[in-house]
């Protein structure tokens, strides 16, 4: 199936795998442009009957409680990205030659022929906030453009809706990069790879694999992580057009081809006259909200997709300058005692939690929750020295207390027996009570909040009034 036009549609047998953020979009795109729609799905509750209710009103069949059938004469399934490749539904599809495209590959599939280019951002971690620090920077450049994608703004809305762009920031899970074969941007990033989601993919190769998509068929730039080598290899083994260039970022002196730090100062090699032997300054590092080592280099990335894009350097200070990151991101809480209060409530995997104590200099951890199959060891081998003490919470808090016993054994350890919400309250005071003025407690939990909280915001929100409870009484 080629890039079609409205009238390919009508009549086609489209199933939408999923209801949910994805799915019934999906659907109801499909419906309008003439396809006849059928909507599986897993789950039978309430939530999903109304969701049911809704489409059927349209006239889009729902089957509920049976996602593992293909429906009969099915030319195309839609599906939900979450949704794993072992799944019956896709074998059945692969058998019968049905192609499977994720939400992501429809709206590229559905672009105009005048369509904005897409400026692609992957990686285990940083990916919202480098979307939205590369929109802030193109907003700042006079583009019309928007935060698209995984960062909870649909594309399809983006690329099918009334206002035009000159450019779009999209962020792609692996997930949506799996299901999105034909996906081609003007330029993309793969931030950083770390063991994640391997339940899903079934292997880190595998997962790489899906990451790597993102760069196929680029045209101007594949930036990579120079700390990072396994995103360099992405870009070697991806297959893009004639005069696409690598692009490295680096916390350190650039190279001729990247972006780095000089003396506190953002430093562009790539996309001057003469890199060999000149510089563009693009802003300062105390332009970056927080300057952290790993938002920095979040804040490189963003500003070597903007400067692919031809954004010049003034709009690259500004951009950074006019950007506030999301809640619960090194959101700075408050003092109590001399102690900074910090939630990282988003730092949800160990690769993430180590870029959060990387900040810091002695820390009174809070961590713990839901594992998703992750070991500790190398995250607490190389976190020690910064440790004053660990307050562990959550199902699988037991994984992190070994890590610290085999790798940081001097570190105090507090182990909190509990899993109601309470525990963060719990998890506040004690952290109050081992901390010493300079230090931070940070909330960092390396693990999913779904044993205890329904997501991670939930869990920085409960810490942070927590915490404001302390300087009340303080």
């Amino acid at each position: 199936m080629g890039s079609r036009k409205v009238t390919d549609w009508q009549g086609k047998n489209v199933t939408v795998a999923g209801l949910g953020v994805s799915g019934i979009p999906a659907a109801k795109v499909l419906h309008g442009l003439g396809a006849k729609v059928t909507v599986v799905n897993d789950g039978d509750d309430a939530r999903a009957r109304a969701q049911a209710a809704e489409l059927e009103a349209l006239g889009i069949t729902v089957r509920l409680g049976d996602g593992a059938t293909l429906p009969e004469g099915t030319e195309l399934i839609v599906t939900a990205p979450g949704w794993k490749p072992d799944k019956p539904l896709f074998a059945a599809a692969h058998e019968a030659g049905v192609p499977v495209w994720g939400d992501v590959e429809l709206a590229w599939r559905l672009r105009g022929p005048d369509a904005a280019p897409w400026l692609a951002v992957t990686g285990t971690n940083g990916k919202t906030t480098t979307v939205q620090m590369l929109a802030s920077i193109l907003k700042a450049a006079g583009l019309r453009t928007a935060a698209v994608g995984n960062i909870g703004v649909s594309l399809l809305d983006a690329v099918l809706g009334e206002e035009q762009y000159d450019v779009l920031a999209v962020e792609l899970s692996s997930y949506q990069l799996h299901w999105a074969p034909s996906l081609r941007a003007h330029s993309a990033t793969v931030l950083n790879l770390a063991p994640d989601h391997l339940d899903w993919h079934g292997s880190m190769e595998a997962y790489a694999r899906d990451k790597g998509r993102i760069y196929e068929g680029n045209r101007v730039a594949c930036v990579y992580n120079v700390a990072d080598k396994a995103t360099e290899d992405l870009v070697r083994e991806a297959d893009v057009e004639e005069g696409c260039r690598a692009i490295g970022f680096t916390l350190g002196t650039p190279g001729p081809s990247q972006l780095g730090v000089v003396e506190g100062i953002l430093v562009d090699r790539a996309f001057v006259e003469n890199r060999q032997k000149n510089a563009q300054e693009l802003a300062e590092v105390a332009d970056i909200n927080p300057p952290a080592p790993h938002n920095i280099a979040n804040a490189l990335a963003a500003a070597a997709l903007a400067r692919a894009f031809g954004v010049p350097p003034k709009a690259v200070r500004d951009g950074l300058r006019a950007f506030t990151p999301d809640a619960h991101r090194i959101a700075h809480v408050a003092d109590v005692d001399q102690v900074a209060y910090v939630d990282d409530s988003k730092a949800t995997n160990t690769h993430a939690a180590e870029a959060s104590l990387a900040a810091y200099d002695s820390i009174v951890w809070i961590a713990g929750g839901l594992a998703k199959g992750a070991v500790f060891d190398e995250l607490v081998a190389k976190s020690a020295k910064r440790l004053r003490a660990a307050v562990l919470i959550g199902a699988d808090r037991g994984l992190i207390r070994e890590a610290l016993a085999r790798h940081a054994p001097e570190v105090p350890v507090v182990d909190l027996d509990r899993t109601d919400t309470g525990a963060m309250l719990a998890a506040v005071q004690e952290a109050k009570r081992l901390a010493q003025p300079g230090d931070t407690v940070l909330l960092a939990p390396a693990c999913a909040s779904m044993d205890m909280f329904a997501n991670y915001n939930q869990r920085g929100d409960v810490f942070a009034e927590a915490v404001r409870g302390l300087g009340a009484g303080a």
